[in-house]
């Protein structure tokens, strides 16, 4: 019997997942796209799973499944390695007429999971019998659905022109993907690897490069701070490696990660190595080019939209602006000012007028400030945190140096997060006032979506 399609609208509606593997990795993040009220049981659990628990994102339940964990909830996800377990809660989610989908028995399943997408506002799910063949329907939709919203957004095109044009890029484009299978997936030729900036976190704002050569991955390597929502429009026969990093918590180790990129690729995978941001700026990316290359691995780079401008700008809040501010500089605070380690010229940053935007500074933001201070900029300074930039979570509040730490632990700020320093920052205030409608002074915070 063919299913019957229909949309959850899952906003406050409880979801149960049960494992904490490489699947539920994969479909907790899509499911907190939806709104849901997630519940995770499992013994252990993947770092960026571990991460979303600590940042209050999810709700971890550190066992194994037990009967009656099903109670109370929309939908139930049986993701576990153990199929014994996944039967027990199938049974149970059946018995309290509750729909469920089990990761490792579609037959056995209530429901299904389709190959799902977006293209502006107009979601997209496919169903068949292939993974595989779902996903490259869905993609297939997914451009021609790009290619209807840009024309009907550019209503004055010139039709004829922009047939021909749609007709040029299509044949580019499956001449281009005909070329990265035959790159990539030929058995007879080495692997190969990708690294792929993911941008900021919002799903949107990858690149289309960086997007297409993850539909042709084998095996993803993926970072905590990239867009995961991504990994679920993924075949089931992927296989993805949780390389998250949690700050001052476990984590791969980069000597790992570098090793999985390079022995996947000697099996003659196409290896998709997924950053947030841009690969090239605070995030380690020459470090892995560097070691594919010293083992012979082709590598190819794609950019992104890195957070140090993405985010602010996502925020409402210019890094620069005209008679404000003619340069900015974007520092690593992963080891604080005076710390040996440090090759920032502290002194130097305080001295000037520009924007600093600060990385990786939330868990210093005190030392960062004093030492600003100490070293000239004014006490009133204004400065913005915001977290989870470009996500539905992204949160901003508005201080000055000399209050800004404590206000950040009074909001309960944590990683990620990205720190703005100077008179731009009241632009920003500027722009939320006029888009808000209330005005915005210091010493406030408040939640917007990316």
């Amino acid at each position: 019997m063919h299913p019957y399609l229909l949309g959850l609208r899952l906003g406050g509606r409880r979801v149960v997942v049960v494992g904490g593997g490489a699947v539920a990795s994969r479909r907790v993040p899509a499911l907190l796209d939806a709104g849901a009220d997630i519940d995770l049981i499992s013994p252990a659990v993947t770092a960026s799973l571990e991460d979303l628990a600590a940042g209050g994102r999810i709700r971890w339940a550190k066992r194994g499944y037990a009967s009656g964990d099903c109670a109370g909830a929309w939908l139930v996800c049986a993701c576990a390695d153990d199929a014994a377990v996944n039967a027990a809660v199938a049974a149970e989610a059946e018995d309290r007429h509750i729909w469920y989908v089990r990761a490792d028995d579609a037959g056995a399943s209530a429901a299904w999971t389709p190959a799902s997408g977006a293209a502006g506002d107009v979601r997209i799910g496919v169903l068949t019998g292939d993974p595989r063949r779902s996903a490259a329907i869905r993609d297939a939709i997914l451009r021609s659905s790009s290619l209807a919203v840009g024309r009907h957004r550019d209503k004055d095109r010139d039709k004829d022109r922009d047939k021909d044009r749609d007709i040029d890029r299509d044949e580019h484009r499956d001449e281009h993907r005909g070329k990265d299978r035959d790159e990539h997936r030929d058995d007879d030729r080495a692997g190969s690897v990708a690294i792929v900036g993911g941008g900021p976190g919002d799903p949107g704002l990858i690149t289309v490069r960086g997007r297409e050569l993850l539909a042709e991955a084998d095996v993803v390597v993926t970072d905590r701070l990239a867009p995961r929502t991504l990994l679920d429009e993924l075949p089931a026969d992927v296989e993805i490696i949780d390389a998250a990093k949690i700050p001052y918590g476990r984590g791969m180790a980069q000597e790992h990660i570098n090793e999985a990129l390079i022995t996947r690729a000697q099996e003659g995978k196409f290896v998709v190595r997924l950053k947030g941001g841009d690969p090239f700026v605070f995030g380690r990316g020459a470090e892995e080019v560097l070691a594919c290359l010293g083992a012979g691995i082709p590598v190819t780079v794609v950019p992104g939209v890195t957070s140090s401008t993405g985010v602010p700008t996502a925020a409402g809040l210019p890094v620069t602006h005209r008679g404000v501010s003619q340069d900015f500089h974007v520092v690593s605070v992963h080891v604080p000012p005076g710390d040996e380690r440090s090759t920032v010229d502290w002194k130097a940053l305080a001295g000037g007028n520009g924007t600093l935007v600060l990385l990786m500074a939330v868990e210093r933001i005190a030392s960062v400030a004093d030492a600003l201070i100490s070293y000239g900029r004014g006490p009133g300074t204004p400065v913005s945190v915001i977290a989870d930039g470009t996500l539905p979570t992204q949160r901003t509040i508005i201080s000055t140096l000399e209050n800004v730490a404590g206000l950040v632990m009074k909001e309960g700020i944590r990683p990620p997060a990205i720190v703005v320093v100077g008179d731009v920052v009241s632009v920003g205030a500027e722009i939320a006032e006029l888009t808000r409608g209330d005005p915005v002074t210091p010493e406030i915070s408040w939640r917007q979506k990316g």
